[in-house]
């Protein structure tokens, strides 16, 4: 295994641990990692974020259903939801510089880390 693939690896090893952990967040472990560690163009990075944290979710959503823990019908509105934001964010995101799409990242990496400090 080359080093690149070896990084890759690991990235994903990571974003998968924080998603599956916290039931959330893997993107935002991946998105810094694809950059730094596997020199990815921004919006690449963005881009095959999206595409590596589908099947993550899918097993941990699968994990959470097992174990008795997950309530699809309270999640059925928030899905809807977000299959329409997904789909206008992924709309938008031609449109929208990849500096600011790293700020936008970055704004709520503050949030989410300032929100669960303090609450």
């Amino acid at each position: 295994m080359d080093s690149k693939t070896f990084r890759c690896a690991v990235a994903g090893g990571l974003a998968g641990a924080a998603n599956g952990f916290f039931g959330a967040g893997g993107g935002m472990v991946l998105v810094p990692l694809l950059l730094r560690w596997v020199k990815l163009e921004e919006k690449q990075a963005f881009a095959t974020s999206v595409a590596i944290i589908l099947p993550m979710c899918l097993v941990s959503a699968a994990i959470y259903w097992f174990r008795a823990e997950l309530d699809l019908w309270a999640a059925l509105p928030y899905l809807l939801g977000g299959l329409l934001g997904g789909f206008l964010g992924g709309k938008l995101f031609t449109k929208v510089p990849a500096e600011w799409l790293r700020r936008i990242l970055a704004l709520f990496l503050l949030y989410g880390g300032v929100r669960n400090l303090f609450c």
